[in-house]
């Protein structure tokens, strides 16, 4: 069974399908928007879709990281708020240099993920339950300690990083993004934990049967999507110029499932797609774009968001079915 994006086989080949049909279906919307609106591919704008699709592109590899293991994390946009906050408490109060703040935000969300992951190893309980209990937990713990207070005296170099241009139009946050798309493709294609994290997602039993310590690369998977979901939050914290408690939370939760579903990550794990992850974000991060352009509601997105993702599961259901049939 192939585990990765790139294999010669003709089954690794049509889990290539998905990918190739969004870069079509993103490359249509593009040209259908910058025909309505010639502005939607102005420097000015893509600069915007790109801080966006940053944080999109990273809410996605976050969930995709516990979708490897046949699970899922509900606590998303609990524990990126949570890093959020905390970068701004410390930077405000504590009055700690940049790079250290965002540092032990980022640590935070492993540990809160670390949480999860362990509760769920321990009590046996799926992950959906945990996760979705913790998700409260976090939020309810953080806007009891902020009092859902802003923290905006925050160091002008927060919002000078975020506002940088490179070439004119792509922000350091979509680099980011770019780089941890790269680490986390040789993760999963090289690494020793990477393919054994797949492997546990694939078949936990035979897995174990194998001398894989499974409960080791579920906790792992929920340490690197915490640590995901703080980065992805630090980067809304660069955008905005302060730390936000409604930053994250149920905003995250459709587009951190859709983009690795879209781009053909497994729900029932064993198998995801980096590339079809970052090409099912661009998805999202066009259509918000490009509704808000032609002055559509933004109530529309969640409709065409929802319609997305329920095509997209019974895309992969059918796949399921004939990937059967190839073996």
């Amino acid at each position: 069974m192939s585990t990765t994006d790139l294999a010669p086989t003709p089954r690794a080949r049509f889990e290539i399908a998905p990918q190739l049909g969004l870069a079509i279906i993103v490359g249509l919307l593009v040209v259908v928007f910058a025909w309505k609106q010639p502005g939607f591919v102005s420097s000015f704008n893509l600069f915007g879709m790109g801080r966006s699709l940053a944080v999109d592109v990273t809410v996605g590899f976050s969930q995709m990281a516990v979708l490897a293991t046949g699970g899922m994390n509900l606590a998303v946009g609990s524990i990126g708020v949570c890093s959020v906050m905390f970068a701004g408490y410390l930077m405000q109060d504590l009055g700690l240099p940049v790079p250290l703040a965002f540092l032990l935000a980022v640590m935070l969300g492993g540990l809160l993920g670390w949480l999860n992951g362990f509760t769920i190893v321990r009590s046996g309980v799926n992950a959906f339950i945990v996760t979705l209990a913790s998700a409260n937990l976090y939020s309810g713990a953080m806007l009891i300690l902020t009092k859902a207070q802003p923290i905006n005296v925050l160091p002008p170099i927060v919002s000078s990083i975020g506002s940088y241009e490179i070439l004119g139009y792509a922000s350091p946050a979509l680099v980011v993004a770019l780089v941890i798309g790269l680490a986390l493709y040789v993760f999963y294609r090289y690494s020793v934990p990477g393919k054994e994290t797949l492997m546990a997602g694939a078949n936990a039993r035979a897995a174990s049967m194998s001398g894989i310590a499974v409960s080791r690369s579920i906790i792992l998977a929920h340490v690197l999507s915490g640590v995901l979901a703080g980065v992805a939050g630090l980067m809304v914290v660069a955008r905005v110029g302060a730390a936000m408690p409604a930053v994250g939370g149920e905003d995250w939760l459709l587009p951190s499932f859709l983009a690795p579903v879209l781009g053909g990550t497994a729900l029932a794990g064993g198998f995801v797609s980096v590339v079809g992850t970052f090409l099912g974000a661009m998805l999202v991060t066009v259509i918000r774009s490009g509704l808000l352009f032609v002055n559509i509601s933004n109530f529309w997105l969640q409709l065409f968001l929802g319609l997305f993702l329920l095509a997209a599961v019974l895309a992969q259901r059918y796949r399921g079915l004939f990937r059967m049939r190839l073996t």
